[in-house]
């Protein structure tokens, strides 16, 4: 395996969302991931492509952790490991017996990932909870939304992926980083709440500095006319980021209303309400592409509002490589880049269970251990 991770040996407890993303993020990275996936959820037919491109570049083992021996089985693995996460709800691997005591006992160098929404502790940790709910209590819902509207979710990408998946990949490669150091391990606790929490950190900066105002009325947060989007007259739309003075005068200037607007009056909030009636009225008078003759790649801050199946077709896209094929499935390519150890992706989305006596025998369990496992129902 190719990346800067190449080498370490990481344990995912199945999971979704999160789990799974911060396993793909160590994973593209040139981490070994092996998935380990309830007995039960065991199936699939590995001629056909499975297309959960969450679960790319690891292989899958089907264990029973119900079961004494499929409890010693994972055991027996952390003791090779580097890492391990999970994403269970605050005590439920400690129940399975692969909490981390038992598994920090077995490898004291391990670093041990947890992933939940409310944390490990706190009045919510044992509350059930999706990305909708900790990004709310985390102070970053509140501001996602035009004035005069209720908050809008942004799907599920600032608390699952963004302040969860994210934010546990970052921990434990921090972790792994220093574990190599101290030879000792430890626990990382990557809650959701904290994540969205800290993703908003600019705008608590702004807050103190007393330049964050009402819901939807900030430059950020669509209340400024140069920072939003519009429609377009083929029901398209286009984004603007024109914050800077040297980039709004730009905008002004190719959209041609240099002779209506004085771009002096940039930050004047009271002038906001009549440029935003005039953005609409213009932008709406031509084509989305159009307007991308018109503004693209230059310092006015724009660019064309793409569906995925747009953004694939993207020269910009093409020309990076941002989103790839393998196995004929589109999907984004592994990041950030690096010059002298890249990324890669390693390896299909395994179905449940596809590699389990593979994978064993790769980490040194003999033949007959195997079987016995199988024979037990540890394994599947």
């Amino acid at each position: 395996m190719s990346g800067p991770l190449s080498g370490m040996k990481v344990i995912e407890i199945a999971g979704i969302g999160p789990g799974p993303f911060a396993a793909m993020m160590l994973a593209d990275m040139g981490a070994e991931v092996i998935r380990v996936d309830r007995a039960g959820s065991v199936g699939g037919d590995p001629s056909k492509p499975n297309l959960e491109i969450l679960n790319r570049g690891r292989r899958s083992i089907g264990v029973d952790l119900k079961s004494p021996d499929g409890v010693e089985t994972v055991l027996a693995l952390v003791e090779q490991a580097d890492a391990l996460i999970e994403g269970f709800r605050p005590g439920v691997t400690e129940r399975l017996g692969i909490g981390p005591d038992a598994c920090l006992a077995r490898n004291p160098k391990l670093v041990y990932g947890r992933m939940t929404g409310w944390g490990q502790d706190g009045p919510y940790a044992q509350a059930a909870g999706h990305d909708i709910n900790y990004i709310a209590l985390g102070g970053a819902l509140a501001h996602f939304g035009r004035a005069g509207t209720k908050p809008t979710p942004p799907i599920n990408v600032v608390g699952d992926f963004g302040g969860g998946g994210m934010l546990m990949a970052f921990g434990v490669a921090c972790a792994l980083v220093e574990s190599g150091r101290s030879g000792q391990g430890q626990v990382v606790d990557a809650a959701m709440v904290d994540g969205s929490a800290t993703l908003m950190t600019m705008m608590w900066g702004f807050q103190a500095l007393g330049i964050w105002g009402a819901f939807g009325t900030n430059v950020l947060d669509t209340g400024a006319p140069f920072y939003d989007t519009y429609e377009t007259s083929d029901g398209k739309f286009i984004s603007l980021g024109s914050l800077e003075p040297q980039f709004y005068a730009e905008l002004i200037a190719r959209t041609g209303l240099g002779d209506e607007v004085d771009t002096s009056q940039q930050m004047n909030q009271a002038a906001w309400p009549e440029l935003r009636d005039r953005f609409t009225t213009l932008f709406k008078s031509k084509t989305r592409d159009e307007w991308c003759e018109i503004l693209e790649m230059t310092d006015a801050c724009f660019a064309p509002v793409l569906t995925m199946a747009e953004t694939i077709e993207h020269p910009h896209i093409q020309a990076r490589q941002t989103i790839v094929r393998d196995n004929g499935l589109p999907q984004p390519a592994p990041a950030p880049r690096f010059s002298r150890t890249p990324g890669a992706i390693s390896r299909p989305p395994a179905w449940p269970g596809q590699h389990t006596d593979e994978v064993l025998a790769d980490w040194g369990f003999a033949a007959d251990r195997i079987a016995k496992l199988r024979e037990s129902g540890a394994i599947k």
